[in-house]
């Protein structure tokens, strides 16, 4: 089947961002007088759950903290979840991050061909708006045919719910579309939609199991800055374009 739409992940596949987030829900927790610290090692684990409000919630009962049982609780988790999602916005406008290399020049080259572009993350919107504005200008969000972000689907990732929404919004179907992913979960999640998957891990998932990937590099590359193949076989070439990427989902189709 001929390639037709591209499925993004956001947070370590589009940009580096999990730095970023560990430091807004620091941030966050200060703001409301909680004496929670998430360190590196920490947050590393806590990114197994997917969404922040689950990640909050997970840590409360993991450490058997008295406040997971308060009734108020789900409606903090909610507060401090929205100021830690106006922070990371904010930190992001000032400049923290840039997208990961060949990420905009292979968005662009997509446009430029008339494939399908979609976000299918467990991220909120507005993270996502947040990172692709300031990255690509004021009409990013309009070169994307579907988000599919958050709480728009009952199951997070690892489910595939994100990823069957994306595709009836776009009308495709599976062995059409090749997805993006940098974690386990995503992973997971993309091959129980039937999806084959590129992987480009991120600082907190390098160390994932990526079984079930077509390939595996250290990210989309540049002419100048040729990418590192990590696992699985994958087409001639220093950086991932469209010739490239046809190559490799008609290979992982007739796997």
């Amino acid at each position: 089947m001929t390639l037709r739409a591209l499925l993004f992940d956001v947070d370590g596949t589009l940009a580096e961002t999990e730095e970023v987030h560990r430091r807004a829900f620091n941030e966050a927790f200060r703001a409301f007088d909680l004496d929670w610290s998430w360190d590196r090692a920490l947050y590393g684990e806590l990114l197994k759950v997917t969404g922040g409000r689950e990640r909050m919630r997970h840590f409360a009962q993991l450490r058997q903290l008295p406040i997971a049982e308060d009734p108020d609780f789900p409606d903090l988790v909610r507060r401090i979840h929205q100021w830690k999602t106006r922070r990371y916005g904010e930190l992001l406008a000032d400049g923290e991050v840039s997208l990961n290399p060949g990420v905009e020049r292979l968005l662009r080259e997509a446009r430029d061909a008339d494939l399908l572009l979609a976000i299918a993350t467990t991220t909120t919107p507005e993270n996502v708006e947040a990172l692709l504005i300031p990255a690509l200008g004021a009409g990013a969000m309009d070169w994307f045919a579907a988000i599919g972000a958050g709480d728009m689907v009952p199951q997070k990732k690892p489910a595939p719910d994100i990823y069957h929404w994306v595709m009836d919004e776009l009308e495709v179907s599976a062995d059409t579309c090749l997805a993006f992913e940098d974690s386990a979960n995503g992973v997971r999640s993309a091959l129980a939609a039937a999806l084959p998957v590129l992987v480009t891990p991120g600082i907190y998932t390098r160390d994932d199991s990526f079984d079930g990937a077509s390939a595996v590099i250290s990210h989309l590359g540049e002419p100048d800055r040729p990418f590192e193949v990590l696992a699985g076989k994958v087409p001639e070439g220093r950086c991932v374009n469209l010739g490239w990427l046809r190559e490799l989902h008609g290979t992982a189709r007739t796997r």
